[in-house]
């Protein structure tokens, strides 16, 4: 996982320029778009998998470019750096079905639970994750709010820092960080179970992003 206190460097390669070059070439050689495709197809097939499945990846991952495509000249060359837009839009995709993710990860859950593992990772901690070993964490980000899982899961499998998420999900900094730390908070205490948490006042939500 980066470091989420930098951001990563421009994305370069043997067909030349970083992304807001070449996308900026797109717009009167529509075939240099190739070089983004090349370059970040299997980043976002990835991220989209582990999110709903591979079944609906492929059709996730060819509409998030065909969209990206057409918003080309929409794009800011000074941004030299397309990852947080591709995953953007890859997110807002991912958005049509949320009731489809929840249930994925519920099945998840129930499957996991025939071979429990023996310990609860939070994405994005620093520990390996072990989702689809892992019942109770799966049950856990099934029950987040979408705009929480959202965030935690665009820094822990999508890989981008906390600027990175803010630019892909229309949100600032700060708000990242706080719906980060909500979400971690509540996936702790779902997995630390009501037996072994010490009641508590109910949070007071003051981000309704």
């Amino acid at each position: 996982m980066p470091d989420n206190g930098a951001a990563a460097a421009p994305a370069t390669g043997a067909s030349g320029g970083c992304d807001g070059s070449v996308i900026e070439r797109s717009w009167e050689r529509p075939d240099a778009f190739a070089v983004i495709f090349d370059r970040y197809a299997d980043d976002i097939h990835r991220y989209i998998a582990r999110r709903l499945g591979s079944d609906t990846a492929d059709d996730l991952m060819a509409e998030t470019f065909e969209i990206a495509f057409k918003r080309r000249r929409r794009y800011d060359p000074a941004h030299p750096h397309a990852r947080p837009w591709l995953y953007g839009i890859a997110t807002n995709l991912i958005g049509r079905h949320r009731r489809a993710e929840a249930r994925r990860l519920r099945a998840l859950s129930r499957v996991a639970a025939l071979a429990p593992g023996t310990e609860h990772d939070v994405p994005g901690d620093g520990a390996a994750e072990r989702l689809s070993a892992d019942a109770p964490l799966a049950g856990a980000l099934a029950g987040l709010p979408a705009r929480y899982r959202d965030v935690l899961l665009v820094i822990a499998w999508g890989e981008l820092d906390y600027e990175e998420a803010a630019q892909a999900l229309g949100v600032p900094v700060g708000t990242v960080r706080s719906r980060l730390h909500r979400a971690r908070t509540r996936l702790r205490k779902a997995l630390a179970g009501p037996d072994r948490t010490a009641p508590t006042a109910p949070e007071k939500e003051t981000d309704r992003g």
